[in-house]
């Protein structure tokens, strides 16, 4: 179990996740579900990583296994030296706590908080955390702190969002179909908050979608397929998010 915070993160490259042979397998009375099915994977740190694949293909549940969220029915999944499918539920908490920010589809912010007051609510728990004004600047939500979610666009909760999970200054970044809800203009305005934290804190930033559009600005396209890493390609060169349409 991790037993603090890195004091820095690891050099870009090495490897942040190592997943061998992971399998999920929901039972649902006498059915059962293989959601992954035999996963090998290597997520390297400070790279931006699409999970593309198409509804059932088991993007989230790996996603949630990788933040410590869920566990492998079988096989083994690795943060750095630590094997996160041998934790129980009280050390994969802070797992999560101390390494792992997530962003959903939903924005899940407190209507009666003002976007600052949001994201103080992680950094009152974090270790070392951005204050608050900084890492809504971050994501371009400087003149829109002290409003309201009731006041903000969809796009503006979900950067919200997203400044919240970087306000610990999170050591891997999760990302849901954080566009899955917004317009295309609006997606890339989401997709370049992203981008800015992975660039400019070096997290590891990790993105599910199933718009095969959005693969062009990361550094590697994992296609899952069936439970299954299908393939993965190498971008020579990333796209910018202004050049994104889809």
């Amino acid at each position: 179990m991790p037993s603090g915070r890195a004091t820095t993160r690891p050099p870009a490259g090495t490897a942040a996740f190592s997943a061998r042979g992971v399998t999920k397998v929901y039972r649902m009375g006498e059915v059962e579900v293989r959601a992954l099915d035999g996963v090998d994977l290597d997520l390297f740190a400070g790279e931006f990583v699409v999970l593309l694949g198409p509804s059932g293909s088991g993007k989230s549940t790996l996603l949630n296994i990788l933040g410590g969220l869920d566990v492998p029915t079988s096989g083994t999944v690795r943060y750095r030296d630590h094997d996160l499918s041998r934790l129980d539920d009280r050390a994969l908490t802070r797992f999560r706590r101390e390494h792992v920010g997530f962003v959903f589809q939903f924005y899940n912010l407190v209507p009666s908080l003002t976007a600052r007051e949001n994201v103080a609510l992680v950094t009152d728990i974090s270790a070392d955390p951005m204050p608050a004004d900084e890492a809504l600047s971050l994501v371009g939500l400087g003149e829109r702190m002290d409003s309201f979610p009731a006041q903000l666009s969809g796009g503006e909760q979900q950067r919200v969002a997203i400044a919240r999970a970087v306000a610990k200054r999170p050591d891997v970044l999760l990302c849901d179909e954080p566009t899955g809800a917004l317009d295309v203009k609006t997606g890339k305005v989401v997709l370049r908050a992203i981008a800015r934290a992975n660039e400019q804190l070096g997290t590891t930033a990790v993105v599910i979608t199933h718009n095969a559009a959005i693969a062009a600005i990361a550094d590697r396209v994992v296609h899952l397929s069936g439970g299954r890493v299908a393939r993965v390609e190498t971008n020579t060169s990333r796209m910018s998010t202004d050049d994104l349409s889809w």
